[in-house]
């Protein structure tokens, strides 16, 4: 069937991601190829020292992605999609969306970025008897309830921007675990809410109803979750050429449909995700001994425990860095796009010293749990005898990209957490072997970047619209080992000693160094 043919019988998938920095939409075939997709570039803002977005930028830029989809098949395949097989939906996990009994939105938008939910953090943390990490919905709530803020008694129901998204589409208030796992713990059995958790919630009276009531129903991965009605289908085609009664896969989170990317879904996988944000996600084998402040136990969208290392801050300062390279070549007289700038300074860092000369780079724009900050504030640090040169600035920055997500992970080795394989995903992987070279050193483990790292998460809940109605047959793992990764082109990059040695010997600048960050955040 060719891909015009799939456009025209609706043999399609459709998965749209909201990330931090782009709305993307991804249109597959039966066999998980890509031959369609859109997007639409976006920003947070910080309004009153909170970090958001929204909600007519959220709908603005799901109509202007899919409206993209649309020219690019109608550009390559000569058709217009008017109906899919399924549809996905993905976004950025955690944060708080709450709504009033007309569904009316009480507070703007906050989003995981934010760390003013401490006490509330600490205080659950310690109730629960596992770490709840700041951005997670419950502890958006209870900060909210611990200020006495007076939208709480006005609370009808919470959810995150995944589920909000799927809500306006289907009417439905539905979350896939993996997402649902970033709002308030699941129970790995019943891979629910964890109902003795609930209870003890509810036992505080910090609001006046029972928490399960105003928390979306958590389904997991290939059962379905509603229909697209026709205001749905309006709301993300204008044009009214979108038929209504596609039916939508439960609505997941961006770690989960990372995982699904990446085929990490099985235990002694993981996955690393580097975008505004980076993460790394290690399915577990057995239970964690201890409680760690630096790791989240969440869950694959089939429910599989998940160790989670949350880092605020990814890619964005380097990201800076090669902007204002970027203009540096067009002073010059010497314009290079973008992309070009990133393959000449990534590949000028490979020529550098393995511990990047003495270097520091720290990326925090924004507040880092696991590193002790509660704002960010990037810096470039030396001493005297650093050797400062191209090459070791931009190792130093790559580096820099990993260095908190290596603290997390550090914790995970000690637990003795097996991991055979990582891959990883995101936008700064697209120049072949440079940051996956470095990750692999970070991490003294294989990784593996696939053909699909640079469509991401969008590509990942398409293939999760494709497995509706398959779970019964297939769990997750084997669906996607025999029915989408099969015959899959990988590059693995095997952790070299030099690197290996060099960055760890980073690392313990780097975590030194963390006190001139904390001096940084009180003086500046």
């Amino acid at each position: 069937m060719t891909a015009a043919d799939a456009i025209t019988t609706g043999r399609t998938w459709l998965g749209i991601e909201l990330g931090s920095t782009r709305i993307k939409a991804c249109l597959i075939d039966d066999a998980g190829a890509v031959i369609a997709v859109g997007a639409h570039a976006w920003e947070n803002s910080y309004v009153d020292r909170l970090w958001t977005y929204s909600l007519d930028e959220v709908v603005a830029g799901l109509q202007t992605a899919y409206a993209a989809l649309v020219a690019d098949a109608i550009q390559r395949h000569g058709v217009r999609p008017e109906t899919h097989a399924a549809i996905g939906v993905s976004a950025m996990m955690h944060g708080y969306l709450a709504f009033d009994a007309s569904g009316e939105l009480l507070v703007p938008f906050r989003t995981w970025r934010n760390t003013n939910t401490g006490p509330a953090a600490s205080a659950l943390s310690e109730l629960f008897g596992v770490n709840i990490p700041l951005r997670w919905s419950i502890a958006h709530l209870h900060q909210a309830a611990i200020d006495a803020e007076p939208h709480v008694p006005h609370i009808a129901s919470i959810t995150t921007l995944a589920g909000y998204v799927h809500r306006r589409l289907t009417g439905r208030s539905v979350l896939g675990v993996g997402d649902a796992s970033g709002m308030f713990p699941i129970d790995a059995v019943t891979r629910d809410y964890d109902a003795d958790l609930l209870a003890r919630y509810d036992a505080l009276g910090a609001i006046d109803r029972p928490l399960v009531d105003i928390l979306p129903e958590v389904l997991p991965a290939g059962r379905e979750a509603g229909a697209l009605t026709p205001e749905g289908a309006a709301l993300l085609d204008p044009s009214g050429a979108l038929r209504a009664g596609i039916p939508l896969c439960p609505p997941e989170g961006d770690a989960g449909t990372g995982m699904v990317a990446t085929n990490a879904v099985a235990p002694r996988t993981g996955n690393v995700s580097a975008g505004t944000s980076i993460f790394a996600m290690v399915v577990l084998e057995r239970p964690l001994e201890r409680v760690h402040h630096e790791l989240d136990l969440v869950t694959t969208p089939a429910g599989d425990p998940v160790a989670m290392v949350h880092c605020n801050n990814g890619a964005s300062e380097l990201a800076a860095w090669v902007e204002m390279f970027s203009r540096f070549s067009a002073a010059s007289g010497q314009p290079l796009d973008a992309d070009a700038v990133f393959e000449t300074l990534f590949r000028e860092a490979v020529g550098g010293e393995a511990d990047a000369g003495g270097l520091l780079a720290y990326n925090h724009l924004a507040g880092e749990p696991i590193a002790g900050l509660e704002e960010g504030r990037p810096l470039v640090v030396r001493t005297p005898d650093s050797r400062l040169t191209l090459a070791n600035f931009m190792r130093a920055q790559l580096y820099g990209v990993f260095g908190t997500l290596a603290l997390g992970m550090r914790v995970l080795a000690e637990e003795g957490v097996a991991l055979d394989l990582m891959f990883a995903h995101g936008g700064m992987f697209r120049t072949a072997g440079v940051a996956q070279r470095f990750l692999a050193g970070a991490l003294a483990a294989p990784v593996a970047v696939g053909e699909t790292a640079s469509e991401g998460g969008a590509w990942g809940i398409a293939v999760l619209a494709a497995y509706l109605g398959e779970s019964d047959e297939l769990d997750l793992s084997t669906y996607l080992e025999r029915r989408v990764f099969a015959g899959a082109a990988t590059s693995t990059a095997e952790p070299d000693a030099d690197d290996v040695a060099g960055f760890a010997a980073y690392l313990e600048r780097y975590r030194s160094g963390l006190a001139i960050e904390a001096a940084a955040v009180a003086a500046l």
